[in-house]
């Protein structure tokens, strides 16, 4: 009677409580109540057999070592490390709601975290095992883009546009008061080129090397700011495609000194530098110097101690654009070898380089584009990295040799691999999933092939909500030859005898892949949301898109949105194959670049797109950025064809459909003239078009009022395709 009655409760608890997605649901549910169990803040301790990691409830550092045969213990509370840290700074109040999830091992019992105090910011160096501090360097609240040195004794951190040290030596590196002089910062070249930091340390901790930026010539772009009484102006600097660009040097700090030696990086002064690296013992410091036009590259080796120039170790040119994306990675134990990533081959692979310029080994591996440059053995006699399989659609982990360019797969279930390798590279933790498989994490040693399984995580939607069906399919391209990754989500109930609308989502740029072999297919859960209101959902990866190498990319040069749209018309014939879609009923919905493309497939196809939706789109490109718009279009001077021909303000007259164009008034990335004067060339053709501004938000709508964005989004296809 009891497991009846028990098997009856849980079956009316399943009946009621599979409900649709929510739109908050949809909004944050994917990281929030649907993600999957996961380990948070993986990472090997140095040189020993040991993985460490967040608990569950974020409080503790959690270890699993192969002498404990893998099981989990408790390694550090965060209780514990504020005692520690209380007992170091008795008068500091310390905040710490979470163990530090971005700590790092700096050697096997060394842990560095930030902790923030009452007032100020802490960069610590923590015993592990001692649960004592080593040392803690105390820096404003304030501060930005702070950098430990090697040492441990000294930070390097941003005060507005100003390089501050403290710890140690306490000084004040830069005091520029034209906001114009920017130092430091990662916001060089607009982070393009893979620049993530705009200081770096000396290995031997002697020297801080640093972007000087000189933006005062660069044109001031005014934004609106709303919420005064009257409303004021905020400039940044913008230097649009076409237009006087920012001015970059390096400039290399002698702590003990205080001299500053800059580089001479002759050339142009709008020219990029990029690749920046540090020689292993401190005397050398390598940079890629790349053009304005984008299409040469030098990686360049310089003195730190005079910044005369060395010499030029190779060169790189394409009739296309030259893109380097990564720092030099030297070999552990060979100071005068390095791997240098590169697709100059036609996928970005890696090559071992030695300080002379002379290329030692190709160490790419069939089509596989690298992803992620994971580290090396305990000799340096291997690397290991994550690469792509399965035309773009996997990831895996790989290992080279270095010395015979042999590799071997180390991964092989199909799906998405995120693995981390032990600093002697004889254990791996994955974590894999699929479109099948939400997460699994497991150990492998790599000698005896034993695996020891961490976590197997079930279906977290599983008695919540039912997930319409997702599929992912091949469509061959508008080149006749090319397969492109295609994801269909049907819609809720699906009856192949109805007839359903179709909800296209579309980037369609550089630098991003919609579709994927992992849990969802890529897709985010509004694309699920939309499904079970009862739209087909369908994206398509177009040539031009990340992750299939570098023929496969181009073809967007001087013309982007010209093959893309190509390839996504060749994903509607694929629709209109499906007895099930309503050929009459396609939408299409996209952000920025895919705003570009949604708003493009409305003008140029507007037989086919009767609804559209353009969030942040680049509506002319010569209102786009020096570093990312001339990488793909070259300068309106150079190419006026064919910035005129993607136009879409020159387009505005072909619009039919109903579009709804949404912007972030704050917008610092596709600046808000790109819609106005598209908005303004509707109203001179006498077109409808609907217009929603966010007057607070920047390049995307984030936090609460993403559901707002995609309550706004979900109600226009339901009004104007749905019915």
């Amino acid at each position: 009677m009891r497991k009846l009655l028990l098997l009856f409760l849980f079956t009316g608890m399943a009946a009621t409580a599979q409900q649709n997605l929510t739109l908050k649901q949809a909004t944050s549910g994917q990281y929030q109540e649907f993600a999957p169990k996961s380990l948070v803040s993986p990472l090997w301790r140095k040189d020993t057999k040991a993985i460490t990691y967040l608990s569950d409830n974020y409080a503790s550092l959690m270890q699993r070592s192969e002498a404990g045969n893998w099981e989990e213990t408790t390694l550090v509370t965060k209780t514990e490390l504020a005692t520690a840290l209380k007992s170091k700074f008795p008068d500091e109040t310390f905040v710490m709601q979470i163990f530090p999830y971005n700590y790092q091992w700096k050697d096997k019992s060394t842990l560095q975290l930030e902790v923030s105090g009452k007032n100020k910011m802490y960069l610590v160096l923590f015993d592990a095992d001692k649960k004592e501090v080593k040392s803690a360097v105390a820096i404003s609240a304030d501060a930005k883009n702070q950098v430990l040195s090697p040492d441990g004794t000294t930070v390097a951190w941003l005060n507005d546009n100003n390089i501050m040290l403290s710890g140690k030596v306490e000084k004040t590196v830069t005091n520029d008061t034209d906001k114009g002089i920017v130092n430091g910062s990662d916001y060089t070249h607009r982070q393009e080129f893979g620049i993530n930091k705009g200081m770096w340390w000396s290995p031997d901790s002697g020297n801080l090397l640093y972007y000087r930026k000189d933006e005062t010539m660069v044109a001031n772009y005014p934004l609106v700011q709303w919420d005064a009484r009257i409303a004021e102006t905020k400039n940044i600097k913008y230097p649009m495609a076409g237009m006087k660009s920012e001015e970059v040097t390096l400039v290399a700090y002698d702590i003990a000194s205080g001299n500053k030696i800059t580089l001479k990086t002759e050339g142009p002064a709008e020219q990029f530098l990029t690749c920046v690296t540090w020689s292993p013992d401190s005397k050398f410091v390598f940079v890629g110097v790349l053009n304005r036009e984008q299409n040469h590259l030098k990686m360049n080796k310089y003195d730190a101690a005079t910044g005369n120039f060395v010499k030029t170790l190779f060169e790189e040119k394409a009739t296309t654009y030259v893109e380097p994306l990564h720092d030099l990675t030297f070999v552990p134990g060979h100071n005068d070898q390095f791997l240098y990533r590169t697709e100059k081959n036609g996928f970005e692979q890696l090559y071992l380089y030695n300080t002379d310029g002379k290329q030692l080994k190709s160490l790419g591996y069939l089509d596989v584009v690298v992803q992620d440059l994971l580290g090396f053995d305990a000799n340096a006699k291997n690397a290991f990295y994550i690469g792509t399989a399965d035309n773009g659609l996997e990831r895996q982990l790989y290992r080279v040799e270095l010395s015979s360019g042999k590799t071997i797969p180390l991964t092989t279930a199909n799906g998405t691999h995120n693995a981390i390798v032990s600093t002697d590279g004889t254990l791996v933790l994955d974590s894999y999933n699929s479109t099948t498989t939400p997460n699994k994490v497991a150990i492998t040693d790599l000698k005896s092939k034993k695996l020891t399984e961490i976590l197997n995580a079930e279906n977290p939607y599983k008695g919540k909500t039912v997930l319409p069906k997702m599929e992912l399919v091949t469509v061959t391209s508008a080149d006749g030859k090319t397969p492109l990754n295609g994801r269909l989500i049907y819609p809720a109930n699906f009856d192949a005898g109805k007839k359903y609308p179709v909800m296209v989502y579309v980037y369609g740029g550089p630098h991003a892949q919609l579709v994927t072999n992992e849990w969802l297919g890529g897709a985010s859960l509004f694309d699920y949301y939309m499904a079970q209101q009862g739209y087909v959902v369908f994206t398509l990866d177009n040539r031009g898109s990340d992750a299939r190498g570098r023929d496969f990319e181009h073809v967007v040069h001087r013309n982007l949105g010209v093959n893309e749209m190509a390839d996504q018309m060749k994903g509607v014939d694929f629709l209109k194959s499906k007895s099930f879609v309503d050929a009459e009923r396609i939408g299409v919905y996209g952000w920025s670049f895919g705003g570009f493309m949604a708003t493009s497939l409305m003008l140029d196809h507007s037989d086919v797109f009767k609804v559209g939706v353009a969030g942040g789109p680049v509506c002319d490109w010569k209102y786009y950025e020096v570093m990312y718009g001339e990488r793909y279009m070259d300068t309106p001077q150079e190419n006026p064809e064919g910035y005129a021909g993607n136009s879409l303000i020159g387009k505005a007259a072909k619009l039919k459909g109903r579009l709804l164009m949404i912007h972030g008034a704050q917008d610092p990335v596709v600046v808000q003239q790109n819609s106005m004067e598209f908005i303004q060339a509707c109203i001179a053709a006498g077109k409808q078009v609907d217009y929603f501004l966010y007057p607070t938000h920047e390049h995307n709508v984030r936090g609460k009022d993403r559901v707002h964005l995609n309550q706004k989004i979900a109600e226009y296809f339901d009004t104007y395709l749905k019915k």
